[in-house]
């Protein structure tokens, strides 16, 4: 069955609330979390929010694939599949700091077509699908007017990940241009870059079910995301949206 970017769109936000309000139960009440093999940590939270957006997907739509960050991979049946992260931020989750997000996006025949994210702790919901905008919090997001990197907040999650994926030249000659630098990271510094209160946010490392529905938000708010390599992709090793006004200036001091 081919659900419609609208509809999907309604569906995709439901679901990410339903599996936010399950977060918010064990947020701030001190879980301990277990450690996987590439040392990342994951908890029950993420376990139980992912394991209901899949019942919930499946529950719709049985025949469309699935990619999440903590139970794998189930192959399409339909040409559609879901991009899951439960808890984008889990170690802000596990610290007891508001910046995480619940991902969701569906890539299509034609590549990623809608995505939402929802920050439970913050209570931010922005969602976009192709062709029908982007929106924060039921009303409509843009990125920022700001056309040089010399006027323009930026945003990071980790200051080792450049160092440790062979970024820290780059990621100086980026913190150095700038006009203020903030590590607002994981996912919601990339939605301050769709929503206008920043103009740009680095990952030098990245999965797609990291950043499924960034490139839509990004997209339809009229910013920029892409690779390090300037290829509008999720399936890149790395990240970087900007409010599209200052990529130019941006894949010029990555020396790309």
């Amino acid at each position: 069955m081919v659900t419609s970017i609208k509809t999907g769109m309604e569906f995709s936000i439901d679901v990410a609330w339903q599996a936010g309000k399950i977060i918010m139960r064990y947020f701030g009440t001190g879980i301990s979390p277990d450690w996987k093999t590439d040392n990342s940590p994951v908890t029950i939270a993420d376990r139980e929010a992912e394991q209901l957006i899949r019942k919930l997907i499946l529950n719709s739509f049985p025949d469309d694939g699935l990619v999440g960050e903590e139970f794998g991979k189930k192959v399409s049946n339909s040409g559609f599949t879901w991009l899951i992260d439960p808890i984008d931020g889990t170690k802000s989750f596990v610290q007891g700091v508001p910046l995480f997000g619940v991902l969701l996006a569906r890539q299509g025949p034609n590549g990623i077509d809608l995505g939402c994210v929802y920050m439970p702790a913050l209570d931010e919901m922005i969602w976009a699908g192709h062709g029908h905008g982007c929106w924060w919090n039921g009303r409509r997001a843009r990125v920022s007017d700001t056309s040089r990197l010399e006027d323009s907040c930026i945003c990071f999650t980790s200051p080792i990940s450049f160092a440790q994926n062979s970024r820290q030249s780059e990621w100086k000659k980026l913190s150095n241009a700038a006009r203020l630098v903030r590590g607002w990271g994981d996912c919601y510094g990339h939605i301050l870059v769709a929503t206008g209160r920043a103009e740009a946010s680095f990952d030098p490392v990245m999965n797609p079910w990291d950043c499924g529905p960034l490139l839509p938000i990004m997209k339809e708010a009229g910013g920029t995301f892409t690779d390090w390599n300037g290829e509008t992709t999720v399936y890149g090793k790395d990240a970087f949206s900007t409010n599209g006004h200052i990529f130019e200036e941006v894949m010029g001091l990555i020396g790309h």
